[in-house]
């Protein structure tokens, strides 16, 4: 019995990392036309992307994962929703944006990430 609620406290303390504590790392684009993201394993990856202030942006999505809720993204501040085609690329025109934090996701906020404009 003991073995069983020591393996519930564990896993318990691992959903709350991964949904709420863990932050994946950054990474900072000098350029603006070198952003790829790979949506794979129900992840965007990278999913922290830091970028200069006032600059128009593209980023390419790469999809490798089937799954439909991949199957978009948003980004719900600047009112872009794209479709990311299925072992695919797609490119996203973001506009000039002021210093602040986008988030951006997919229609079910699953896949998760967050553009730091600077």
């Amino acid at each position: 019995m003991m073995m069983i609620n020591i393996a519930g406290l564990v896993l318990i303390s691992l959903i709350i990392w991964w949904f709420w504590l863990y932050k994946p790392k950054e990474v900072e684009v000098s350029s603006t036309n070198d952003i790829k993201i790979v949506v794979n394993n129900g992840v965007y990856q990278p999913a922290r992307i830091k970028i200069k202030a006032g600059q128009q942006t593209v980023i390419q999505f790469i999809r490798k994962d089937s799954s439909p809720c991949a199957s978009m993204v948003l980004f719900p501040d600047v009112e872009i929703t794209q479709e990311l085609p299925f072992n695919g690329n797609k490119s996203v025109l973001l506009p000039p944006m002021k210093s602040g934090e986008y988030p951006f996701h997919c229609q079910m906020q699953m896949y998760k990430g967050i553009l730091i404009v600077e």
